[in-house]
């Protein structure tokens, strides 16, 4: 995180690291966790160099998950917030700041991203529904941990829905290396967990 912090023009990068790193470990996290965080920068780290602003995009990597309560809807903007106010005051460029808000903003999933190095983030962030099989299935173990307060047919109902929005997208990677790794095995994996939530006999154990 030092190099791409410094190179923005930001200051004191160890504080504010040790601080996301303890967020990325509470103990209500199930998948928002260092483990995702460690997948999505280690992935980065292979395609940085499709990035437009590499180190934007790693810093809005760091940030894209720092506040996360399930029982609220603005996790995204509240982190988008934290990385825009501690790159100002780092000392960073306003521009800057603002772009890596708007890259944190982009994982809210909800539009499509407006620039390549919004893609190649949401891209990265997704990878996870192409990873293998048992990487995957321990991925919804995860999700359905923080959200063990939602009643279990309540849970399988939002989340089926989550999965087949998903799945009925056209495409589900824009960046083209990371479609061709991820497209195939994402749908696989989300045909899958699709057909186990619909499975009585599911219910109970998801």
């Amino acid at each position: 995180m030092k190099q791409a912090w410094t190179s923005l023009g930001g200051r004191d990068a160890e504080a504010l690291q040790a601080e996301l790193l303890a967020r990325y470990a509470e103990p209500h996290r199930g998948y928002h966790t260092q483990q995702h965080l460690g997948e999505c920068l280690a992935l980065f780290g292979e395609f940085a160099h499709l990035a437009e602003r590499p180190a934007e995009v790693e810093i809005a990597l760091w940030f894209h998950d720092a506040l996360y309560d399930v029982h609220r809807h603005d996790n995204e903007a509240l982190s988008a917030d934290w990385a825009r106010a501690a790159l100002l005051d780092a000392g960073a460029p306003a521009d800057a700041a603002g772009r890596v808000a708007a890259l944190v903003l982009a994982t809210r999933h909800s539009v499509a991203p407006a620039t390549p190095d919004e893609q190649l983030l949401v891209d990265i962030d997704l990878a996870i529904l192409g990873a293998a099989p048992t990487r995957f299935a321990e991925y919804e173990a995860q999700i359905r941990m923080e959200y063990a307060h939602v009643p279990v047919e309540v849970f399988n109902e939002k989340r089926g829905q989550i999965l087949a929005g998903f799945l009925a997208r056209a495409v589900l990677y824009g960046t083209p290396a990371l479609r061709e790794r991820f497209e195939a095995p994402a749908r696989a994996n989300l045909q899958a967990a699709l057909s186990a939530l619909s499975r009585p006999e599911g219910l109970s154990s998801r």
